[in-house]
């Protein structure tokens, strides 16, 4: 659904792109060079530089930014299922499709079946043919020198370039989940940054080639209400079947990718609880060591949050949350690439960390006032909790070592 939020901003969407690309590799570089060989984690490397607190504060806006990506991959699969299936289009249909898909994996994930996180590999391809598909036909229109549509005349502006980077730059996260604790990776301080880095180019490629070929191969007012633009973007030359297919595809990719958001919002929500940051009730498990009260907590917090805004547009309300995560996983960026600037870096190595930085001040400007001012309630929610709980809990409260160790297994 990010083409509909961009098709309004015309040449500054394309702008965007580029700038989230090269911002999100400067991150990527920052925090890859926080890796150490015992692959600890982003809030162990946090907590050795800047302390206990700063180490939550990271953890939590990684938690805050994954309720927020839940709701948006919600909308996005129940928007995308709304085109196959008319009966559930209208922004109300599909705000309470989405809270139905919530519900369904979080009952799955709380039963224990996790053998569904496997189907990850395959969602992920159903995803990528719609994108490609559309790089292609508009790579094929070019070479056949057809007229693409114009995009929306909007002139280039600091504040329509900076609205476009948060939002694109919400496509790109993720790469961070690399620095999870890792037990089984040889050798993490020379792979993991690799990976990170060479995975943010590869994602930043494919979203701006195939956003860039929607806004160009659909007329704008289309692409605005469009449920699933790149099923859309198909249909002129490949007719409905393609479409309903690329829709269904999306659909199911972006399924999957909630199924895999619901686990990670529960070991999220579960380290913490270990750690005394958060009650103690969202550490409790069952069998396979499924965290089912913090994905219960987590996933009825997202349910919150689509149900308070259902009263926008579907294309305003995954806009709001796709600002949310994008703010609070700036945090998270922020920090890390702090942490990685106070280690005193060569001359070369420190250019790109600090292009991060000014990248992540430019994106928090971008999200604008609303979705920072939420950022910021649940920021302050979090550590009013925390102290709640290290004020009440026992001092032998579960350590660090004790949250890591457990995730790692």
């Amino acid at each position: 659904m990010l083409p509909v939020a961009l098709a309004p901003l015309g040449p500054n969407a394309i702008a965007g792109w580029l700038v989230s690309g090269l911002g999100a590799l400067c991150i990527a570089f920052a925090l890859s060079r926080l890796v150490t060989a015992d692959g600890e984690g982003l809030q162990a490397y946090i907590e050795r530089g800047f302390g206990p607190l700063a180490g939550f504060i990271v953890a939590w806006c990684f938690l805050v930014s994954t309720w927020a990506a839940n709701a948006a991959l919600a909308i996005a699969a129940a928007s995308a299922t709304s085109r196959v299936v008319p009966l559930v289009a209208g922004s109300g249909r599909v705000a309470l499709l989405a809270v139905g898909f919530i519900v369904f994996l979080t009952a799955v994930n709380a039963a224990g079946a996790r053998a569904m996180g496997r189907l990850a590999v395959v969602t992920t391809l159903l995803k990528l043919l719609p994108l490609l598909a559309v790089i292609a036909l508009a790579a094929i229109g070019g070479a056949q020198g057809r007229s693409f549509e114009p995009l929306a005349p909007e002139p280039l502006s600091i504040d329509n370039i900076s609205l476009a980077v948060a939002l694109t730059l919400f496509a790109l996260t993720g790469f961070e989940n690399a620095l999870a604790p890792v037990g089984k990776i040889r050798d993490p301080a020379r792979n993991i940054p690799r990976a990170m880095v060479a995975g943010t180019a590869f994602v930043a490629m494919l979203y701006l080639l195939s956003s860039t070929s929607v806004l160009l191969l659909l007329p704008l007012a289309q692409t605005a209400s469009s449920a699933a633009p790149f099923a859309d973007a198909l249909v002129s030359e490949w007719g409905e079947s393609a479409a309903i297919l690329a829709a269904l595809g999306m659909a199911i990719a972006a399924f999957g990718a909630l199924n895999g958001g619901i686990m990670v919002a529960g070991e999220a929500g579960y380290a913490l609880a270990l750690r005394g940051d958060l009650p103690s009730p969202l550490s409790r498990t069952r069998p396979p060591n499924t965290p089912v009260v913090s994905q219960l907590v987590s996933s009825g917090i997202v349910i919150l949050l689509v149900f308070f805004n259902s009263s926008r547009t579907t294309a305003g309300l995954f806009q709001f949350v796709i600002l949310l995560s994008t703010v609070a996983v700036l945090v998270v960026y922020l920090v890390g690439s702090l942490e990685a600037l106070r280690l005193r870096q060569s001359p070369l190595a420190t250019i790109p960390i600090v292009v991060g930085i000014g990248f992540a001040l430019f994106a928090f400007y971008g999200s604008g006032l609303e979705a920072n001012l939420w950022g910021l309630a649940l920021l302050v929610g979090g550590l009013v909790i925390r102290t709640l709980m290290h004020r009440f809990n026992a001092p032998a409260a579960s350590s660090p070592e004790v949250a890591r160790a457990a995730l790692r297994e």
